[in-house]
């Protein structure tokens, strides 16, 4: 495979984003530190196909068709349209964390076409008209991502399950919540898009020092608001490391019941949820008190719930990624084959 220098550099990304993209699979975690080497990439590859677009092709970047003006007008689209988008969507919770700063990084190292030349072919093969790659990448990562419903309905329909939720999620034991990553797609009045995040579980439940199965042996207990712990534990970040409980917790008195609903006074605190959020630094991934309560409720008596597993974005990205290196614009594609470009 044959191109410029700073294209044949860009191609670095392809390992670290296949590996971010297993990472959050596994953990929903990806370090800081794994897109700072590629941002130092992307400031200067950029520099250097600035350079030069400006003196005619110099430093392994031969002089293409692409004149001045259209490559710092695609430039200008990727880091001033790609990259806040990406970031406005981090700010209403569209996107997680990692999510945000991996597309920021896609703006900077690819914000115009790059070109291999292969035997026979170059690649990509199909590009747009817009030229802007890193809007190309996003648009096959929207595809990507839509095919994911599609398949979770296929599985469900497969092994019998029917809900509202079967093209979201899947039925879970209550009892391994907190060894799933997700969302509760029910609360106590029946389906919801926005029930309990289970890292956010996991908080709770390590907060308090409570493991999920004696929540769920005593519910009445746990509601009581005066059967919180008088000195809570850190409640981590939700991760699989603090998975939700201690071997020998101690609650600070959390006396057993009779199994009947606690008579909590009315304007207390059920499940002690306002309390946790408050003592807590940061959010427990958006929620509110009344989230969590519900979220608990379902938890502490349901057998078994849906929950959202929710593709991890890094993954549709990842494969974005491949197939724009690779054919290129799939929506300019289709688009062109309906008719509509």
């Amino acid at each position: 495979m044959l191109g410029s220098i700073p294209d044949l550099l860009r191609l670095l990304a392809v390992p670290v984003f296949g590996w971010a993209a297993y990472r959050d699979i596994e953990t929903r975690r990806v370090p800081n530190k794994t897109w700072l080497p590629l941002a130092a990439l992307g400031v200067v590859l950029l520099l250097w196909d600035t350079y030069a677009v400006m003196n005619g092709g110099a430093f392994g970047r031969p002089a293409g068709p692409t004149p001045d003006r259209l490559f710092f007008i695609r430039v200008a689209i990727s880091l001033g349209f790609v990259a806040p988008l990406a970031y406005g969507f981090w700010l209403i919770g569209g996107f997680g964390g990692a999510d945000a700063k991996a597309f920021m990084l896609v703006a900077v190292l690819f914000p115009i076409y790059p070109t291999y030349y292969l035997t026979g072919a170059a690649l990509p093969l199909e590009p747009s008209r817009i030229g802007v790659f890193s809007l190309t990448i996003l648009s096959n990562t929207v595809l990507a991502g839509v095919v994911y419903p599609l398949g979770v309905a296929a599985g469900n329909l497969l092994r019998g399950r029917f809900s509202w939720a079967m093209f979201l999620g899947k039925p879970v034991a209550a009892d391994r919540l907190t060894e799933e990553y997700g969302r509760l797609l029910e609360d106590t009045d029946g389906f919801t898009r926005s029930g309990l995040d289970l890292d956010a579980l996991r908080m709770y439940l390590q907060w308090r020092g409570a493991s999920l199965a004696e929540l769920r042996a005593d519910p009445a207990a746990h509601r009581d608001p005066d059967s919180l712990p008088a000195d809570p534990n850190p409640p981590g970040d939700g991760s699989f490391a603090t998975d939700g409980g201690v071997d020998d917790p101690v609650t600070d008195g959390a006396a057993p019941s009779d199994g009947q609903p606690a008579d909590v006074p009315s304007g207390a605190d059920p499940w002690g949820a306002e309390r946790f959020l408050d003592d807590i630094e940061g959010s427990a991934y958006g929620t509110d008190p009344e989230t969590l309560r519900a979220g608990l409720d379902v938890v502490a008596d349901a057998d078994e719930v849906w929950v959202s597993p929710g593709i991890p974005f890094l993954v549709p990205m990842f494969v974005g990624l491949v197939a724009a290196l690779t054919y290129g614009d799939v929506l300019y594609a289709l688009l062109s084959a309906l008719g509509f470009a």
